[in-house]
């Protein structure tokens, strides 16, 4: 089949997809549908210079990774030399990847400025880059498509608006919001089922997704009390509360079984 014809198959079948969902996709040129922005925060809580620490690990044998079969769009398969893997159960020496950690109590009462850094989510060799990632309320967030080929991108989060973007051209950008809170918001590319990625939405900045080794770093806190939740995808989640004081670091451990 010429290679034109083949991407007007897919982008059809994209589309009649996304229609058979009952989502609508939006325009190739679509604009953020996000709420207006947040009035300026009164009196935002200071930074603090209280760290925190830790490792998430996986209990017992590792899982065998996952091929991704990508043979179906050869834009895809072309850009792999080597196998590429699913990202639902990432295992290095026992350390997790892929773990939201947000602390999830003790910042009641305080406020905080949305960033206006754009965090950018990439569609990069077929697959969603960073598979877990976070964002704070309103912040925007850039959507990218680095492929030669289509992708859709069907975000399902219940507090705040949907979308539905279908994106067939290399370098197109796309920028969308969040208005509340929520852990966690499913990513998934309709034309490729096996593209999908999480999205933790937080009012804070207290957040982080462990790196390939398992640990994560998470900085600025005031001293205090506060209570950590660990999300993952495929082994649910865990908490552990931690005390910090000014200028010094503590670490906790996240323990996950299959």
């Amino acid at each position: 089949m010429p290679r034109t014809s083949w991407i007007r198959s897919l982008s059809l079948i994209a589309v009649a997809v996304a229609i058979g969902c009952g989502a609508k996709p939006e325009p190739a040129a679509a604009k953020s549908d996000a709420a207006a922005p947040a009035a300026p925060v009164a009196a935002a809580s200071a930074a603090g210079s209280a760290t925190i620490t830790g490792k998430a690990l996986f209990a017992g044998a590792a899982p065998a990774p996952m091929k991704i079969k990508m043979d179906a769009d050869p834009v895809c398969q072309q850009q792999h030399a080597t196998a590429a893997y699913m990202q639902e159960l990432v295992v290095n020496n026992g350390g997790l990847q892929n773990v939201f950690v947000y602390v999830k109590s003790g910042l009641e009462g305080k406020s905080f400025p949305t960033p206006t850094e754009p965090v950018v989510f990439d569609q990069s060799g077929c697959l969603y880059n960073p598979h877990v990632v976070g964002v704070q309320v309103n912040q925007p967030f850039q959507i990218v498509n680095s492929d030669a080929t289509l992708h859709n991108v069907n975000a399902k989060p219940t507090q705040s608006t949907p979308f539905n973007l279908a994106m067939p051209t290399k370098g197109m950008k796309i920028a969308k919001s969040f208005a509340k809170p929520e852990i966690m918001v499913p990513i998934k590319c309709n034309v490729h089922p096996w593209m999908h990625a999480y999205v933790g939405v937080v009012g804070h900045p207290f957040f982080a997704v462990t790196g390939a080794d398992g640990t994560f770093t998470i900085k600025g806190l005031q001293a205090g009390t506060y209570t950590l939740e660990a999300w993952h995808e495929k082994l649910g989640t865990a908490t552990q509360t931690v005390t910090v004081a000014d200028g010094q670091s503590s670490s906790v451990t996240f323990s996950f079984e299959s």
